[in-house]
């Protein structure tokens, strides 16, 4: 008898040992995720960037924005921006060994626009184990007007945005933002221009108010 209490008295913890195993979460799914240490929303930028792709004349432009953020993941953006334009060599030889006009070539005035902000990925780096940076990565998707000048005419053409960029914290209230977008310049009404890709390069300095850390 007194052996038989000794026995199940040994198997009770093993037993109880037991079950508290099968109750625990395996560690696969065991959440390590830290939350943002830096979240934004009234976002201002001021952004200078770059036109390449049009063969014969880039252009440069000065860009001002406003955003909102509604959480982590999503944000609405309008901005606009005034373009100064560079002609290429290829234009210059055009122009001089052809007699190929200015006016022959179009070139961007200034475009005006909004767009839908997605931001799925934030993380941070290491610096020479020295500093930690902290960065996002955000995809946008809207739409724009280009002012043109097609020959002598000014005209307004459409566009559909599509395109991504980053970011890297500088603190709370700032960061440095790139962003790379290719705009799809519709034809105009009654226009026989056909479609056209400007891509967008810009980069510069976001400004946030009334997020929390």
């Amino acid at each position: 008898m007194h052996r038989a209490i000794l026995i199940v008295s040994l198997l009770v913890p093993v037993f109880a040992w037991g079950q508290s195993e099968l109750l625990e979460a395996p560690p696969s799914s065991v959440n390590a995720l830290q939350d943002r240490a830096y979240r934004l929303q009234n976002e201002f930028t001021v952004m200078v960037g770059f036109l390449p792709s049009d063969p014969y004349t880039k252009g440069v432009f000065a860009q001002g924005g406003y955003a909102f953020h509604f959480n982590d993941y999503f944000g609405i953006q309008a901005r606009g921006a005034y373009a100064f334009s560079l002609p290429t060599s290829l234009r210059n030889q055009l122009e001089r060994d052809f007699t190929v006009l200015p006016t022959a070539f179009s070139r961007v005035l200034f475009f005006v626009g909004g767009d839908l902000i997605f931001r799925p990925l934030y993380g941070k780096l290491s610096v020479g184990n020295r500093f930690v940076v902290h960065g996002e990565v955000h995809l946008l998707g809207g739409g724009s007007g280009f002012a043109f000048t097609d020959g002598l005419t000014p005209s307004i053409r459409p566009a559909i945005d599509i395109g991504g960029g980053g970011r890297l914290f500088l603190g709370k209230n700032a960061s440095l933002r790139l962003d790379l977008v290719n705009h799809i310049v519709l034809a105009a009404p009654g226009s026989m221009t056909g479609i056209t890709n400007v891509l967008a390069i810009n980069f510069g300095l976001a400004v946030n108010f009334g997020g929390t850390e």
